[in-house]
């Protein structure tokens, strides 16, 4: 098994689609704006999430809801194979509304991120199947539609309707300290900088932010610039212009982390569409 990546986008909908074979790849600690269902097709591959650790095996399902931090490397010798699709929250409470009649379509959660489930695999498999292959949009509309309610149905819990939990003060702190990293957005911040904002220590800051999202400050800002990269590198800008817009030291600095992050390089995620 060698090391291949191709990467496919819709030019109408927030749904991308990657089917990679890897050995020695490893992904850093990321995650990404939208729900990705991934299906393991041979090999197996390990990572971490939500404090546990986990392996996908040939036929199981990968879920992983927006925003939920996780890595990813090889759990056997021979690497592994697999394909996953990238549905954005938009689109699918879309379909979930619609599938409600016009009613609230609430977003779903995945509570496990490793599902073994044949038929479930078997639906996701023909989801890609119409984003890499470029079927009629009216087939691909009727896989999303399909996919979404098989996930919802087989993996998903539903997130109370009317909820008011009181935030505990080190959940309020790694909002905080989320929302003052998005208002920065780019730009260079220290880790004083960043704590005296958000009025606590650093070791306060490092420890909220990571109970709360898996990750350190400075990895999900980078998460922030690699999004902003994404957007710019779809609307047309050249590679060189991103990198220095979105705050890496040079264009090699941002391909690499692209690279390691998503599995492939900023050329092939432009010429995805």
């Amino acid at each position: 098994m060698g090391t291949e990546a191709r990467y496919w986008r819709d030019v109408a909908l927030p749904l991308e689609a990657m089917r990679a074979r890897f050995r020695e790849h490893v992904y850093p600690v990321h995650s990404h704006d939208a729900y990705s269902f991934g299906i393991t097709d041979s090999g197996a591959q390990r990572f971490r999430c939500r404090g546990a650790a986990h392996t996908s095996g040939a036929g199981m399902v990968m879920a992983f809801n927006p925003d939920e931090a996780h890595d990813g490397q090889k759990a056997s010798e021979l690497g592994y194979h697999y394909r996953i699709v990238h549905l954005g929250p938009a689109l699918v409470r879309e379909v979930l509304t619609d599938a409600a009649d016009g009613g609230p379509g609430e977003l779903p959660l995945f509570s496990r991120p490793v599902l073994d489930d044949p038929a479930l695999a078997a639906t996701l498999a023909r989801l890609y199947a119409a984003v890499a292959g470029g079927t009629d949009p009216l087939v691909r509309d009727e896989r999303v539609t399909e996919a979404v309610l098989a996930m919802t149905a087989r993996g998903a819990t539903r997130a109370p309707r009317h909820r008011a939990p009181v935030a505990t003060a080190q959940r309020q702190l790694a909002r905080r300290i989320r929302a003052l990293l998005h208002e920065a957005n780019v730009r260079p911040i220290s880790a004083d900088g960043l704590a005296a904002a958000a009025g606590c220590s650093r070791f306060a800051l490092y420890r909220a932010f990571r109970a709360e999202y898996g990750m350190a400050p400075s990895d999900y800002q980078r998460v922030l610039r690699l999004r902003r990269a994404r957007t710019l590198l779809a609307a047309g800008a050249g590679p060189a212009a991103v990198a220095a817009d979105c705050g890496f030291a040079d264009q090699p600095h941002m391909a690499r982390w692209f690279r390691r992050t998503y599995g492939i390089t900023p050329g092939m995620f432009v010429r995805a569409s």
